[in-house]
């Protein structure tokens, strides 16, 4: 039995402007980013396959032409996404110079270990010539023999740089720390997903002060896509073996990477032969496999037959045929070369196949980023192509079973990482205090009627892909970085706040819950762990955006799903008008009132619909028996917010008081104060 979860649905305009090339032959993303290719340190955050090599290009010629520097070194996380940065004739397409990278110089080409390529770096660091590309491996072992002095005077640009972390057991962040710290280097740091699945910060917040963030949206890139107007995600939740199920959720007509899960998961078979077998087996007939490709050929019952590349199977010879099929470049704009990829670990970050229409993965993926990087699989810009999906099929836990705590976890975090996606995708919200000066932006509608300077309003830029809302009583952020933050980095507060596992625990399944608990004390705790450096006021001003962000995309989201048969709020309206709707039916869009929303209401009710009744209350079991108490921290953290209630009221919060938030900063004060009694009595 499979259950699905309705879809979140993204409707874009599909103007074309992303993929349109200006005299230079350079994407609306690569021109943004060249305009800042003076900045020594540079942080690009943009989706997969938005152009981020090509970007990059650009940036490292101007550095080797016009801004002196001896040498660039380009380092990616595998071997495999090296062939992005392969020769590119750029001056075919507008600009002043080629990137050509010699032979002997990609080191993602060129035979031997580490050891051997450690030593070609050392060599091309004494030569005249210009751009290596290399591992991140590589690079590693090249700063741990040579030093970061050897590197002075040169371009180190970093692909896939969520790879990276400030934890000290991170060697490759520790060298970039220390190469940034010396202050002797450029560095270009690229990625398509600026968080990690652990949590961990990528870079330290005195590290991170220092670059210049260029941010090119997912709806920016998908609203500007020619032919992708439909993203949809969806989460599926099945009993039994996946394998059984597969059919109804995998459509053979449909372009499709199906990502097997991994043998150590609970939803593995633990033969991942037998399971890619028992797939092929319920698609169709097998034909054999085709000489040239190696892909696996299969009749369907409507008598197409699919090609079917098999990336799980072990045996080199075989794997490697279809790896090199894959890869022909002849084939690259051939729709009909293959109908259906089956990968373990493969076929992700780099993986370059625009006709995939839907990216099936099955069972909970441990890392936020690989789901984003999977999702980037599908979001390809292709003729024909004008939806695309991502599907995540999770087993349902069983009541029944031992493993039903690790099964609640999965859950968890695959909610986590829907509430995640759709703040991604979104476009992004600029916040504005509501006062007597507010008046209206220009480049925004603020819908039927214009701007109300009686009331808060909601202003949208197509061309920019932004919302501009006012909010009474939001505090603005004072520092240049608490600006930054609110600018650049939401997605990643939003991000460290959805992963913390007693946050969602709470938000989805504690009854007894006051929203406040969560917005204010849990978001506050976050943003203070997250920025230590910034002053109260300005860590209050992050937690208000990001609290914002996500509870009005969360509000946006269930106007959207109630009105699914409603054709005017359908299309690449929805969401704006789902804020809007959201700022219309309330008396005042304050921030008391945003932060009086659960942010996981609606990602409850969801799962209310979707999964059976028994696994829920399963669920709900498991996470009731470990009844939070309060902490001393959280004590603390209530009490200040006690203080401020009393400056705002003139008295302190009642412990008797019919308002919950208000009897529960009330507890923190009284824990406090039992506290101060117990330690005074010895």
């Amino acid at each position: 039995m499979t259950q699905q979860v309705p879809s979140v649905s993204v409707n874009y305009a599909a103007n074309g402007s992303s993929t349109k090339s200006n005299e230079l032959g350079m994407r609306e993303m690569q021109e943004g980013t060249y305009e800042k290719r003076g900045e020594q340190y540079l942080l690009i955050k943009s989706p997969p396959a938005s152009g981020k090599s090509r970007a990059l290009m650009f940036i490292a010629l101007d550095k080797l032409h016009n801004q002196g520097l001896r040498q660039a070194i380009v380092v990616v996380p595998e071997k495999s996404i090296g062939s992005s940065f392969n020769d590119e004739p750029l001056s075919k397409y507008g600009f002043w110079a080629d990137w050509t990278v010699q032979p002997r110089w990609n080191l993602c080409n060129a035979p031997g270990g580490d050891d051997g390529k450690v030593g070609a770096v050392g060599k091309f660091l004494a030569s005249d010539d210009k751009i290596l590309v290399c591992t991140h491996a590589t690079f590693r072992f090249a700063v741990d023999k040579f030093g970061t002095h050897a590197f002075d005077d040169r371009l180190i640009a970093v692909d896939e740089f969520h790879h990276v972390s400030a934890n000290p057991d991170n060697k490759l962040g520790t060298h970039l720390g220390a190469l940034v710290a010396r202050d002797k280097v450029h560095l270009v740091a690229m990625t398509g997903s600026y968080f990690r699945g652990d949590a961990e910060a990528v870079l330290s917040p005195e590290d991170e002060a220092k670059f210049d963030t260029f941010t090119y949206t997912y709806y920016q890139q998908l609203n500007g896509y020619k032919y992708l107007k439909t993203l949809d995600i969806g989460y599926f939740f099945y009993s039994g073996s996946y394998a059984d199920d597969i059919l109804k959720v995998l459509d053979p007509t449909e372009k499709t990477i199906l990502h097997i899960p991994n043998v150590n998961s609970r939803e593995s078979t633990k033969d991942k032969h037998r399971e890619v077998e028992h797939i092929i087996d319920a698609l169709g007939d097998w034909q054999g496999a085709d000489p040239i490709t190696g892909f696996q050929l299969v009749k369907t019952p409507d008598e197409r037959v699919l090609r079917i590349a098999d990336l799980v199977d072990d045996e080199p010879s075989k794997r490697d045929k279809v790896s090199a099929a894959l890869k022909d470049s002849t084939q690259k704009n051939n729709r009909d070369h293959v109908d259906i990829i089956i990968a373990l670990g493969m076929a992700k970050e780099g993986f370059d196949w625009i006709w995939c229409e839907h990216a099936l993965t099955v069972g909970y993926r441990a890392s936020l980023t690989e789901i984003v990087q999977i999702i980037g699989r599908a979001t390809r810009d292709a003729e024909g192509k004008t939806r695309a999906r991502f599907t995540n099929l999770i087993a349902e836990p069983d009541a029944a079973a031992e493993a039903v705590t690790e099964a609640v976890n999965d859950t968890l975090k695959a909610i986590a990482a829907s509430l995640l996606m759709e703040q991604v995708l979104a476009p992004r919200f600029n916040f504005t205090p509501k006062t007597v000066k507010s008046g209206p932006v220009e480049g925004f509608d603020y819908g039927e009627g214009g701007y109300d300077p009686n009331k808060e309003n909601v202003g949208f830029s197509e061309a920019s892909g932004q919302f501009q809302i006012e909010i009474k009583g939001l505090v603005e952020p004072k520092s240049k970085e608490a600006k930054r933050i609110c600018q650049e980095d939401l997605n990643e507060v939003i991000t460290a706040f959805v992963q913390d596992k007693t946050t969602i625990e709470r938000g989805l399944f504690d009854e007894e819950l006051v929203p406040e608990e969560l917005t204010q004390v849990r978001m506050g705790k976050i943003v203070g762990a997250r920025f230590p450096e910034l002053d109260a006021e300005d860590q209050e001003a992050v937690r208000q955006h990001a609290v914002a962000a996500l509870n009005l995309t969360q509000k946006a989201k269930e106007i959207a799903l109630s009105n699914r048969d409603d054709t005017e709020t359908t299309g690449n309206t929805a969401l704006i008008d789902g804020v809007r709707k959201f700022a219309m039916d309330v008396r005042e869009l304050d921030i008391d009132l945003i932060d009086r929303i659960n942010p996981f209401g609606e990602a409850y009710s969801i799962l209310a619909k979707t999964m059976s009744e028994e696994s829920l209350r399963q669920v709900q079991a498991v996470i009731s028996a470990k009844k939070v108490q309060l902490s001393p921290d959280e004590a603390r953290d209530l009490a200040k917010r006690a203080v401020k209630f009393k400056q705002e009221r003139g008295r302190l919060p009642s412990i008797t008081s019919p308002d919950p938030w208000e009897k529960k900063m009330a507890e923190g004060v009284a824990y406090l104060a039992r506290m101060k009694q117990e330690a005074a009595n010895g």
